[in-house]
């Protein structure tokens, strides 16, 4: 077994933080980002020890390391709650960051829902139903979670849901949920709350113009499909 030498007595060069600060943020691998965030190591592993046993956990999968709970990452002998919620904080930030990004004001396409969605939903272990709030030129006026649910399923609340878009003097509606399983292929649930919710929509003087499935891999868009009816 190799002698456990602390990082503080490793060369400047091998050091992330002094690593990073001389060389840039993209010169270090994913294990060395880890042992920053976490700080200290424990008496037999080093910072960079400690996130090599995360990232084995995760199965070096930074998508699966997203989806770690508090829970999940205190297994690891070392990593304490304060840990655990530090690196859940990190990747919120780079998540919220990537939403930043690429998320246009306007809805043109099913693939800016996609986008908009996609880092909300991405990492989540059970469903999420959220409708996008859009004015008659589909500006985006708000993201709303009308609920979650289980792995396999969600229960949306039409009267609140309207209530909601009322609210916001939505005229367009955008439906999004997720499936943690990875099957793009909606449900026969998944169609009856569309055309319900559609229905719904026709009565107040509003639209609904899709309804993305959400997954890690992909999106189904209902409009791409022709499947939102006249």
């Amino acid at each position: 077994m190799a002698e456990y030498i602390s990082i503080k007595n490793w060369s400047d060069d091998d050091k992330p933080r002094e690593k990073l600060a001389a060389n840039g943020r993209e010169t270090l691998s994913n294990a060395e980002l880890l042992g920053i965030l976490l700080g200290n190591g424990t008496r037999s592993k080093s910072a960079v020890d400690l996130a090599r046993d995360i990232l084995n956990l995760a199965k070096n999968d930074l998508n699966q390391l997203a989806k770690l709970s508090i829970k999940d990452l205190c297994q690891i002998s070392g990593i304490g709650p304060a840990k655990a919620i530090t690196i859940i904080a990190a990747i919120e930030l780079g998540g919220r960051r990537k939403k930043a990004e690429s998320t246009s004001e306007f809805i043109r396409s099913s693939h800016d829902v996609y986008a908009y969605f996609r880092p909300l939903l991405q990492d989540k272990e059970y469903e999420e139903f959220w409708v996008l709030f859009l004015n008659r030129a589909n500006k985006i006026l708000k993201g709303y979670k009308a609920s979650d649910g289980g792995v396999s399923h969600t229960v949306a609340d039409p009267k609140r849901i309207f209530k909601a878009a009322l609210e916001h003097n939505a005229s367009n509606l955008v439906l999004c949920h997720n499936h943690p399983s990875g099957n793009l292929s909606p449900s026969a649930a998944d169609h009856r709350l569309t055309k319900k919710l559609i229905a719904a929509a026709k009565n107040l003087d509003m639209s609904i113009i899709d309804h993305i499935i959400v997954t890690d891999g992909g999106y189904y868009s209902f409009a791409d499909e022709g499947e939102l009816g006249e």
